[in-house]
């Protein structure tokens, strides 16, 4: 995937461990920093999403770039089982220790060379839990069929976009739920600019999803990725929840 080594350095490991795991605390961790309300309300973006799927239980959920995992455990509290699925190794790595209990020490960036160490340690239904790496573009072909399928800031960041959501109808079953998630930040450096939507990232998601999918909600969530004690990424999520034909 073209901009993918990004993903397997230490450098963003941490960021994301921190994204995922980390606590208010943990990261507006300078008191001296008057740092805007905003950005408080943009933590727990992992479980936010998953939060508009339905509180009832289901057999099986997939989580599609589900990163260092937050949100596949987040999934497990109303899955039987929860697959996620990465194509970073490092990240999938990190995921599957959580999975099997451990503590994860990582680093914090406050500035130049400081940093703080801290340790995430996943909590909930963690049991029903399983993470492969895996190309969203080209997914096994044995994976079955879901109830529930989040992908969160995933499309904007794939080579073939419409190659997931070519392949959702079949993951999807019939009533089953969908939840797509992106910033609609399309880049060169991981997609070409002829695989962008030609119109705006909603209207696009609808031509490509309306035959097979039902749209039920949509909104927008913020979320934060710190780098360091003075420099964060802040944005906005488009958020559409739908609903397999």
């Amino acid at each position: 995937m073209a901009g993918s080594n990004i993903y397997e350095s230490p450098r963003l490991l941490d960021e994301y461990l921190l994204f995922h795991y980390g606590s208010e605390t943990d990261v507006f961790a300078d008191g001296e920093i008057p740092y805007p309300a905003a950005m408080r309300e943009a933590m727990g973006f992992t479980r936010r999403t998953v939060g508009y799927f339905g509180e009832f239980t289901v057999a099986r959920g997939l989580d599609l770039g589900c990163a260092v995992g937050a949100s596949t455990f987040a999934m497990a509290k109303h899955c039987e089982h929860v697959v996620g699925i990465d194509f970073s190794h490092a990240f999938i790595d990190a995921a599957a220790a959580l999975h099997r209990g451990e503590t994860i020490a990582y680093r914090r960036h406050d500035e130049g060379g400081m940093y703080q160490e801290l340790r995430a340690r996943a909590a909930g239904r963690i049991d029903r839990c399983s993470f492969e790496q895996g190309d969203a573009m080209e997914l096994r072909t044995d994976l079955g069929a879901f109830d529930r399928v989040h992908a969160a800031n995933v499309i904007c960041r794939l080579p073939r976009p419409t190659a997931l959501l070519d392949r959702l109808p079949e993951l999807v079953h019939p009533g089953g739920e969908l939840i797509l998630a992106t910033p609609c930040t399309w880049l060169e450096e991981y997609t070409p600019p002829s695989a962008w939507p030609m119109g705006d990232t909603f209207s696009w998601l609808q031509q490509q999803l309306s035959p097979h999918f039902e749209l039920m909600h949509r909104c927008h969530e913020p979320f934060l990725i710190r780098e360091t004690a003075r420099k964060f990424q802040w944005s906005q999520s488009l958020v559409t929840c739908w609903q397999r034909k």
